[in-house]
């Protein structure tokens, strides 16, 4: 397919291919789990890409070095600013410390605890912010006016698009061609970048990205064709609490996802259960979204083979035991 022409910018498999370049020996090729289990329940191939052990927790780190790879080196003097609840944050800042670069994360005083120390144990310097009255996109602005720093967003951004969508690539690299690829998605960032290289790897593979109903922000603006903004959701994903898409990112929704499915908080806790119990693995709530609308068969695909990004493992034991112990199990 040809290129998304995007503000002067085009998204493309070279992009990725760029990316993962970049990447090679320094993101882990995360594991293609499969589930004799997860299989017969879904009455279909189900083929895991668990991100969950890419370095921080998380596929954010994918995009972040990509990212902070691709600043010049003035501008790697001057410093990165982020905002993000957590994996994005925690990505930055590991990103940056390898790179030699300092990173000025902005975060909600709410996120997670254990994000919010990891962040600091990577190094960077943490700027808290109340999420339900202050705009943090505004904060980050402000902080790189002052200081000269590159902002890199979580997902509106052409470098972390491509460095998302890697994990894709490695997914139809270790098993060809799919039928269905199904994307965690909170901004947009992972989903944009895996449907590229769906396009372009498994032309025929139809593309899902998954969210939390109660924050179904993608959902709407692709089925309506504009952004729409919603106020911050109430989930247990709190990495899917965004309240709109990026403007990078839905025209290439547009062009190369089919549609945008909703999975509850309820059917997050199955899927956590199911993770841990049958596949002994740990897995966030937001990184269970793609997973819970394939064991929930959320849309028709018997027989057919499947692709799943697992987002991401970084949960807090406390939220992760009452999660799995109130859950129900898949009969």
């Amino acid at each position: 397919m040809a290129a998304i022409e995007l503000a002067g910018l085009a998204v493309t498999y070279d992009d990725i291919a760029a990316a993962a370049k970049r990447l090679e020996g320094i993101a882990y090729k995360t594991p293609v789990l499969t589930s004799s289990q997860a299989d017969n329940h879904a009455d279909a191939s189900i083929f895991f890409k668990c991100e969950n052990f890419q370095r921080v927790g998380a596929f954010k780190f994918r995009g972040a070095y990509n990212a902070i790879s691709c600043l010049s080196e003035e501008q790697k003097q001057q410093g990165v600013v982020a905002f993000s609840s957590g994996n994005h944050a925690q990505g930055i800042a590991l990103a940056a410390r390898m790179l030699g670069v300092h990173a000025t994360i902005v975060m909600p005083s709410n996120a997670p605890a254990m994000k919010l120390a990891a962040t600091r144990e990577y190094g960077a310097e943490i700027i808290l912010y109340d999420r339900e009255r202050e705009d943090r996109e505004v904060i980050a602005a402000r902080l790189s006016a002052e200081r000269g720093c590159a902002v890199i967003p979580a997902y509106d951004h052409r470098d972390v698009i491509a460095g998302q969508g890697t994990a894709a690539k490695e997914l139809f690299d270790a098993v060809g061609p799919l039928d269905y690829l199904f994307v965690c998605t909170g901004g947009g960032g992972l989903l944009s970048g895996c449907a590229i290289a769906a396009a372009h790897l498994s032309p025929d593979c139809i593309v899902y990205g998954v969210e939390p109903e109660a924050g179904n922000d993608a959902q709407q603006s692709l089925r309506s064709g504009k952004i729409v903004h919603i106020p911050v959701p109430d989930t247990i994903a709190d990495g899917a609490q965004t309240q709109h898409i990026g403007e990078l990112v839905l025209p290439i929704l547009q062009a190369y996802v089919k549609d945008i499915l909703t999975v509850s908080d309820d059917q997050l806790r199955t899927q956590m259960r199911f993770f841990a119990e049958r596949m002994k693995i740990v897995v966030e709530p937001a990184g269970c979204l793609a997973a819970a609308a394939v064991m929930h068969k959320a849309i028709e695909f018997a027989g057919a083979k499947v692709g799943v990004i697992v987002s991401g493992g970084n949960v807090d034991m406390e939220l992760f035991s009452r999660s799995v112990a109130d859950a129900k199990v898949f009969s």
